[in-house]
């Protein structure tokens, strides 16, 4: 129980007024007061007494009830706030004791749950700050409205609802990063082909927007879903306008090249625009070098097509006649038959007459030279045969002049070469036979083939063998029946010189009659039948001119025949 102080202590209050009151007494004796007046002071002044005591006691009690009050309500907040917080592992009592002692025991208690509170929200506050902002930012509505704290649930403070807030605000930060590797993906790859292009690259971004360029107050790029799409399809438009002037430039450059090759245009002319031909092979993703497809670029090269165009028609009479020149000459080369003339009358008239477009003209002109270097090409076995018959031929021919030669064994400078030749051309003209029959049955199957006749500078290459082959076996039956006569001869003049004595002389007739054997005549061969007579003059002529001079040294004729090519 509280003892009262000793100033209050009930003796020396006592005391205190009963001093008070005697001097009290003294007071009114000398005044002079009635008894009465004296009751009713003393009836006063212990009212007014009383009234303070009554005032003191409700004061206490009042003061009571605030700390039972006080009391409650921490005890109250502390409940909240443990439940808010979710800390659920903090317990308390209020304990024994008097009311300041309870207050004072549950007042750290508090004080923490509070500190742990504010932190817990300034937690909350912060994490909903950034999601609201990242939020925005992927919206697109620009800078967030923060003139007010985001909205709270002060009761759901939890750690597991703020690990869901971070949980979510991680998430939120990872696809901000993502889409800010594809903002700066974008950027330079708009940068790549603006640099490639000649293109504003600062303009093209910033029309996107602004933020892209010069990000102003801390304000990152723009990562909205309208940005992103419009940079898609910038990047988009880009690489179409890109493979666009590509194809342009390859196009242009492929013209060029065609035009420098027509027009024989100089070595240094064409590397001014080595620059340009050099992307005909590239793709799309190769061409990277700065302003290679600029505007600028794609006017001069056009420029320069259409300057060379304007020397093309100028020139093009003489390209007309350089290509015909050229087909005349891969026909000639092949022996076959072109008409030179009305080819090139043919040409001036289609030129002159302005009905035709050169450039088809010549593309027409280069399809016959690609057809003409085809068909040259099937005939290049054939003609490669016709050389070695033609060669076979003309050692056949010497051959015989050298066989007519009475002197051909006499000493002489090159008679040992001369017999080297002979015999080599002995072995050459054995082998014509292969050779012709060989030669025959390529020149059947090409013309099976191509259901055309094989034409040998306007003569059928065919007639030609077969002509040849008549007169070599006429020619082998003759030089038969000159060995025959040679050797009735040799058997009269036997006969002769048994029965007189001595040998003939020679008949006038076959002395050096070379000119008039059947071995002087030449068959025909594509090298020699210009100026050769007809066949049936040739029979005639071997009729009369039937005499063999007596050294005549006759072929053998029983000598293997080689069948090789």
């Amino acid at each position: 129980m509280t003892t009262l102080p000793p100033s209050l202590s009930p003796s020396r209050s006592q005391t205190t007024c009963a001093s008070l009151l005697q001097e009290l007494q003294i007071i009114w004796d000398e005044i002079g007061e009635s008894d009465g007046e004296r009751d009713k002071m003393l009836l006063e002044l212990e009212q007014e007494c009383l009234d303070i005591y009554r005032r003191k006691v409700e004061m206490t009690r009042k003061y009571k009830a605030d700390l039972h009050h006080c009391l409650a309500q921490s005890e109250s907040e502390i409940a909240n706030l443990v439940s808010a917080l979710g800390e659920h592992s903090i317990s308390f009592s209020r304990g024994k004791g008097t009311l300041k002692q309870q207050i004072s025991s549950v007042r750290p208690v508090l004080e923490d749950l509070r500190s742990k509170m504010e932190q817990r929200v300034k937690d909350f506050t912060e994490t909903q700050s950034q999601i609201v902002r990242i939020c925005a930012e992927i919206a697109g509505n620009g800078q967030p409205i923060m003139s007010a704290d985001p909205q709270l649930n002060e009761r759901d403070l939890t750690v597991k609802k703020l690990g869901e807030l971070k949980s979510h605000l991680q998430e939120l930060q990872n696809e901000k990063i993502i889409r800010l590797e594809k903002v700066n993906s974008h950027i330079n790859m708009i940068h790549e082909l603006s640099v490639v292009m000649s293109f504003d690259f600062l303009k093209t971004v910033s029309d996107i927007h602004l933020s892209l360029i010069d990000p102003a107050n801390g304000q990152s790029k723009s990562i909205s879903n309208d940005t992103l799409a419009k940079l898609t399809g910038m990047v988009y438009s880009l690489q179409q306008e890109k493979q666009k002037r590509l194809q342009k430039l390859q196009c242009l450059g492929s013209t060029l090249m065609e035009l420098w090759n027509l027009l024989d245009s100089p070595a240094d002319e064409q590397k001014r625009f080595e620059h340009v031909t050099s992307l005909i092979s590239r793709s799309v993703d190769e061409v990277s070098r700065q302003g290679c497809l600029g505007l600028d670029i794609i006017e001069h090269v056009e420029v320069e097509v259409e300057r060379l165009n304007v020397l093309k028609g100028s020139k093009m009479k003489e390209l007309v006649f350089k290509r015909q020149n050229e087909l005349e000459e891969i026909y000639r080369g092949v022996h076959m038959d072109v008409n030179s003339d009305a080819a090139r009358q043919i040409l001036i008239n289609l030129i002159e007459s302005g009905n035709v477009d050169v450039s088809n003209l010549l593309s027409s002109m280069d399809d016959q030279i690609a057809k003409a270097k085809q068909e040259a090409l099937s005939r290049k076995d054939i003609l490669d045969k016709v050389e070695k018959w033609r060669h076979a031929s003309e050692e056949e021919k010497w051959l015989d002049d050298y066989e007519k030669d009475e002197n051909r064994y006499s000493a002489g400078r090159g008679v040992h070469k001369n017999l080297k030749r002979a015999e080599k051309a002995r072995i050459l003209v054995s082998k014509l036979p292969s050779v012709v029959e060989n030669l025959t049955t390529k020149v059947k199957a090409w013309e099976l083939e191509k259901g055309i006749p094989f034409l040998y500078d306007k003569a059928s290459l065919l007639h030609m063998l077969e002509e040849y082959t008549v007169l070599r076996q006429e020619r082998e039956e003759e030089k038969r029946r000159s060995r025959e006569q040679k050797r009735l001869q040799e058997q009269f003049a036997a006969e002769q010189e048994a029965l007189f004595g001595s040998r003939p002389k020679k008949p006038l007739g076959q002395t050096n009659t070379m000119a008039g054997t059947p071995i002087s005549r030449r068959v025909s061969t594509p090298s020699g039948r210009h100026g050769v007579s007809s066949l049936k003059e040739r029979r005639e002529s071997a009729r009369v001119n039937n005499v063999i001079p007596l050294n005549f040294v006759a072929l053998p004729k029983d000598d293997s025949v080689s069948r090789g090519n």
